[in-house]
């Protein structure tokens, strides 16, 4: 940085040009502004040796154009003032071309504009887009347009100009151009710039990184593509990206596996692109564009058009994935243009889940991800399969196992700002879980604790003498958590009361409880170690081969329907298998010899022996999309029945189907 103190005339003479940022205000000066300037001009013009009057600060910093045109330099603070002056120079040229002498022509040729020079190039200052038409106009001699800033400006000092009588015109102008002390700062490339400004605009207009960074761009790209560029690149962006921006571009900076810090976004940006000339300026903003529209639909799922992905990110979303984003933003591009399937995007996503929500669960420290996940790609990358290659990157770091998963599922704490968030996410996967024909809405429900969060006197008769101490423990943890419509209904009232509410509920999860007569320590935590089973399945492990203790095998709840719940029995009946991906409609299991297969369910049938299954043509479209695939059909609790899906489509083929109103099928 230097700084020193000059005059105005040194400011402004000489073929250059000042750009006034496009992330700056418009003009704004008002009239208690030009009144202050006036006066300060007049008792200058009065004296016979005029002193030197200092008006403030200009910062300025060299900025990397296009080849050809003038020397430009980005205005980072004094535009108001700068402006001003300028504004008033044009007003004493055109008054002056009614006088004989030159003084119009050598203010025009000296400190107004760079004679000789085309388009925008021909102005000493060229304002943010806002305020550009109005002061080329009056740099032109023209009216300034109407409605403007400027334009009121124009006409307070016209009007001064006017009635201001015996006023010396010559005078004014070198009082203006010799008289007039600014302190100029000029700013090192390596400065940022972005601090200076907010220290000498700490009460105006905050300044983003991506300010900065839209200025530098299109400070590269020749005026006559400026418009064009803007419209079709930035613009978008930040339509789509709003405040968010700038650290869209932080976590695009680091898709490549470098860490960026909050404050260095600016810098990181302009050392790497410092050398790159104009031709790549474009594609790289075009670049940009692109991973902008994949960055929206990390912050909001709702605009992702596949309902299978769209449910992923929106899990993602609520377990606060941010740090994987710059990981994420290769992932979806692969995806965009083909080189990963959809299940392949669909699995990376759930290996995600799955590892945040472990790590969640087992209360494993974040403060790390910020370092772990930028590197993912690369190394994923570097395997012969991606999702292999995630799988392998992700188990390395603090993955946990199973027996520490488990453990941990039943005690952790699931209530509570963002840890309700979490809570909730868990739960309605767990309800999915159980394979509804219709997807569940859960907008309308909440987190219910069986045992409530104050008790009553009979609730502490209920869990015994140690009361206190098992609410405390256990109140906010899964064996005690459900979700229901009813929250306000069932308040504090005691466990049979809740009881009969929750049994009328359609949630398989309230299912559990309609035959349970107590709601005590002990059935909390058989509660707990249920659903730890339903969530091993759910978030398989996918890590190194580990050794387990075995278990019993856990029954189903409700006694009635074939469900998920007996899926362990039926895999090691299969040779064992894992799941590689799910959503509420479907989940894809692969088996031990490689087949890969999606579970369909038999409900009750009148006939014994007999099973009714119901086929949706989503799931079979599904299917087609991956090699080796399969359907298997679950027969009671020890048998199953593995189809290839050429076969189950031609079976489907001579049928009956259940039609929507419109004739498409539903089943």
């Amino acid at each position: 940085m230097k700084a020193n103190e000059t005059k105005l005339q040194m400011i402004i003479e000489g073929t250059k040009q000042f750009v006034v940022p496009l992330f700056q205000r418009p003009y704004s000066w008002e009239q208690k502004h030009w009144d202050v300037l006036w006066d300060d001009l007049l008792d200058l013009c009065e004296e016979d040796q005029p002193r030197n009057h200092f008006m403030g600060s200009i910062v300025t910093m060299p900025a990397i154009s296009v080849p050809e045109g003038v020397t430009k330099y980005v205005l980072i603070d004094g535009q108001q003032r700068l402006t001003t002056i300028l504004l008033i120079l044009a007003l004493i040229r055109d008054n002056a071309k009614n006088l004989p002498g030159t003084l119009a022509n050598q203010i025009e040729d000296l400190l107004l504009l760079n004679r000789y020079q085309e388009g925008t190039d021909i102005y000493k200052l060229l304002p943010t887009q806002a305020d550009r038409d109005s002061f080329m106009s009056i740099m032109k001699g023209d009216s300034p347009v109407d409605g403007t800033q400027l334009g009121k400006a124009c006409r307070y000092f016209t009007t001064k100009l006017r009635t201001t009588p015996a006023l010396d015109l010559d005078k004014l102008r070198r009082v203006i151009v010799r008289d007039l002390l600014l302190v100029s700062i000029v700013l090192d490339p390596d400065d940022n710039p972005h601090l200076i400004f907010e220290s000498l605009n700490a009460k105006g207009r905050p300044l983003t990184q991506a300010d900065l960074i839209r200025n530098y761009f299109f400070m590269r790209i020749h005026p006559d593509q400026q418009a064009a560029i803007y419209s079709a690149h930035w613009n978008p962006m930040q339509d789509r990206l709003g405040n968010d921006l700038t650290e869209f571009i932080r976590h695009f900076l680091m898709k490549e596996g470098v860490v960026v810090k909050q404050g260095d976004v600016f810098l990181t940006l302009k050392e790497r692109s410092d050398h790159e000339s104009q031709d790549q300026v474009i594609p790289y903003l075009k670049e940009l564009c692109e991973f902008s529209g994949y960055y929206e639909r990390l912050l909001h799922p709702e605009r992702e058009p596949d309902v299978a992905l769209r449910e992923r990110l929106e899990r993602l979303l609520r377990i606060e994935v941010t740090t994987a984003y710059p990981f994420l933003l290769n992932v979806y591009r692969d995806y965009s243009r083909g080189v990963i399937t959809k299940v392949q995007f669909g699995e990376i996503l759930d290996l995600l889940e799955n590892f945040m929500v472990r790590r969640f669960i087992c209360g494993v420290p974040t403060n790390t991800l910020n370092k772990l996940f930028p590197p993912l790609y690369v190394q994923a990358k570097a395997q012969s399969n991606l999702v292999e290659g995630v799988k392998a990157y992700l188990a390395s770091k603090n993955y946990p196992k199973d027996g520490e998963f488990i453990e941990n599922f039943a005690t952790a704490r699931l209530y509570g700002g963002d840890r309700g968030i979490r809570g909730r996410m868990i739960l309605e996967r767990l309800e999915s879980f159980h394979g509804h024909h219709e997807t569940v809405d859960f907008a309308g429900l909440t987190i219910e604790h069986v045992m409530p969060q104050t008790l009553t006197t009979s609730w502490k008769n209920e869990l015994g003498d140690s009361w206190e101490e098992a609410h405390g423990r256990l109140k906010d943890t899964i064996g005690n958590l459900t979700l229901s419509g009813y929250n306000p209904e069932l308040s504090n009232d005691d466990f049979q009361t809740k009881r009969n509410l929750l049994n009328s509920s359609h949630l398989e999860l309230n299912k559990y409880f309609v035959h349970v007569d107590r709601w005590n320590e002990q059935a909390i935590l058989e509660r707990a170690k249920a659903l730890s089973s339903m969530a091993l399945w759910i978030w398989s492990y996918f890590g190194p081969k580990q050794e387990l203790p075995e278990e019993e095998p856990t029954e189903s709840l409700d006694g009635g329907d074939d469900e998920a719940f007996d899926l362990p029995r039926v895999l090691s009946l299969l040779g064992g298998g894992s799941l590689i991906s799910g959503d509420s409609r479907v989940r894809l299991y692969r088996f031990s010899d490689g087949k890969k297969a999606v579970f369909r369910y038999s409900k009750l049938y009148p006939r014994p022996n007999h099973f009714w299954y119901g086929l949706r043509p989503a799931v079979i479209e599904y299917l087609g999309e991956i090699d080796n695939s399969y359907v298997t059909f679950v027969m009671g609790r020890h048998a199953a029945a593995i189809v290839p899906l050429e076969l189950v489509r031609e079976y489907c083929k001579g049928t009956k189907s259940s039609l929507n109103t419109d004739g498409t099928i539903i089943h």
